[in-house]
């Protein structure tokens, strides 16, 4: 089946089955090696993705629940020449150990920045809590999105 899909606002067609998950369909067909194969449950997050502004596991959505709506991925949050602020930020808090939480953790943070540009550190920690991270990094990622914050808020 075809699929007329939105991704990082780029129209794209592809010739897939309905069930595939969108994120066979965003590494295998369209080539971003921003989501992350992770657990394939749904549980880690290394996959998330935004889908109209809101993070979801594209691991397990299926791609004709993605059909009509903005999907975007790590790669849609910044442009060849420029990162986006939230990805500065963890590069500049040195926010990763392995990497392979970041997608998750950037796409998570970049979300609740847009609905909550000055989140308390629990804010953070909540918005967060579904994505693993398994070297221990999280004070490092929580120092990344506060600093994101600021820096949006134009201080620092």
């Amino acid at each position: 089946m075809q699929f007329d899909l939105n991704v990082n606002n780029t129209a794209v067609r592809v010739d897939v089955e309905a069930d595939t998950p969108l994120l066979y369909v965003l590494r295998n067909d369209l080539e971003l090696n921003g989501p992350k194969y992770g657990c394939g449950l749904g549980e880690c997050g290394t996959c998330t993705v935004l889908i109209n502004g809101a993070p979801a596991r594209s691991c397990v959505v299926p791609v004709k629940a993605a059909s009509g709506r903005a999907v975007t991925t790590l790669e849609g949050l910044s442009t060849p020449d420029e990162l986006s602020v939230v990805q500065q930020a963890f590069i500049d808090a040195q926010a990763a150990q392995c990497g392979y939480c970041v997608n998750g953790m950037i796409i998570s943070a970049h979300a609740l920045l847009s609905r909550n540009p000055r989140p308390s550190q629990s804010e953070i920690e909540d918005a967060l809590r579904y994505n693993l991270c398994r070297c221990g990094t999280h004070r490092e990622i929580i120092e990344a999105v506060q600093l994101a914050a600021r820096r949006l808020a134009g201080e620092n």
